[in-house]
């Protein structure tokens, strides 16, 4: 890579970090408020989505 396009990388990097920091800081706080019950309402999409993958594992071998 170039120079001039290493630089250009750098800033938009920069840009995109400082336009996103407030949003970013916003839900660092949130997170700190956040309750066991926010977990669940996560946790059980994803467990349920594990479990599929899983099950079409096991009917791929058959």
């Amino acid at each position: 890579m170039e120079v001039w396009e290493q630089l250009l990388l750098g800033a938009i990097g920069l840009g995109v970090f400082f336009l996103f920091r407030p949003g970013i800081k916003q839900a660092m706080e949130k997170s700190q408020k956040a309750e066991n019950k926010d977990w669940q309402g996560v946790l059980f999409p994803i467990g349920l989505v594990v479990l599929f993958v899983i099950v079409l594992i096991l009917l791929a071998r058959n």
